[in-house]
């Protein structure tokens, strides 16, 4: 795909957005993402990214695609079932646009390998449910400053955070970001994944769906990013509530910055 390159019959609706309009959907058409997991977040946000017109999508899981994946997980179709996710997602993603251009890495992210299947990328979104690859995805994203989408979801209950950490690594320390070892510095005891408490399908894509907005936002300097907040959802009674998040200076991840 040649960067920056807007199609307008394709991206019109963006277009009239006085909020996106040209220029907008130009940095979209530039930009590169990196999604770390293509399942239950992942797999709506690399749809509505992709038809979005981000220029290229770096998709980073290690899974196949399971039977009990289809509960959630849009982007794969049964046939899809025992294909590596990325490699599925890869072509779900071009049938919808084939001028994205769309990476996959077929390996599981951790603390030695984050950088470099990171590096290049404009933002990251990371939906996975394993602290220990939050964690490697986070202390990445502060070290080469990219900022960071993270979502979450169990059972009913969604969130979605901006982490800009590696963005204000000298400003004053009143005014530095939060990274998300701020708000959650260890493994929580009891942690669960999606297999183990359930989750419900609907919610995934609410969530994922959110995360595509805040990269939208950014990548477009519309509106006001969740940048240093963190919006939490109750799938069960309908309401939602945003609360601002604050740099820890014990932090260990940046709190020496």
């Amino acid at each position: 795909m040649k960067t920056g390159n807007v199609r307008l019959d394709r991206h019109a609706r963006h277009i009239l957005l006085k909020e996106i309009g040209g220029p907008g959907q130009k940095r979209l058409a530039g930009a590169t993402v990196a999604l770390v997991g293509v399942g239950g977040l992942g797999a709506p946000a690399a749809l509505y990214l992709a038809a979005a017109g981000v220029g290229r999508l770096i998709l980073i899981d290690p899974d196949v695609v399971d039977l009990s994946n289809l509960q959630r997980q849009i982007l794969f179709k049964t046939e899809d079932v025992g294909v590596d996710k990325v490699r599925a997602g890869q072509a779900a993603i071009q049938h919808l646009d084939p001028a994205i251009e769309v990476e996959v890495q077929v390996q599981r992210l951790d603390a030695t390998n984050a950088e470099r299947l990171i590096a290049g990328a404009d933002l990251v979104l990371d939906g996975t449910d394993q602290f220990e690859t939050r964690f490697a995805v986070n202390a990445a994203c502060h070290a080469l400053g990219i900022p960071l989408v993270s979502g979450a979801v169990g059972r009913w209950d969604g969130q979605v955070a901006v982490f800009g950490s590696g963005l204000s690594k000298t400003d004053p320390r009143g005014e530095a970001l939060p990274c998300y070892r701020c708000f959650v510095p260890e493994v929580p005891p009891q942690a669960e994944t999606c297999a183990e408490m359930g989750i419900v399908g609907a919610l995934t894509g609410v969530v994922g769906s959110m995360m595509a907005l805040e990269a939208i936002k950014w990548l477009t300097k519309a509106g006001k990013p969740l940048m240093g907040r963190l919006w939490m959802m109750d799938g069960l009674s309908g309401q939602s509530r945003t609360v601002r998040l604050k740099a820890d200076p014990a932090c260990p991840c940046c709190g020496a910055r």
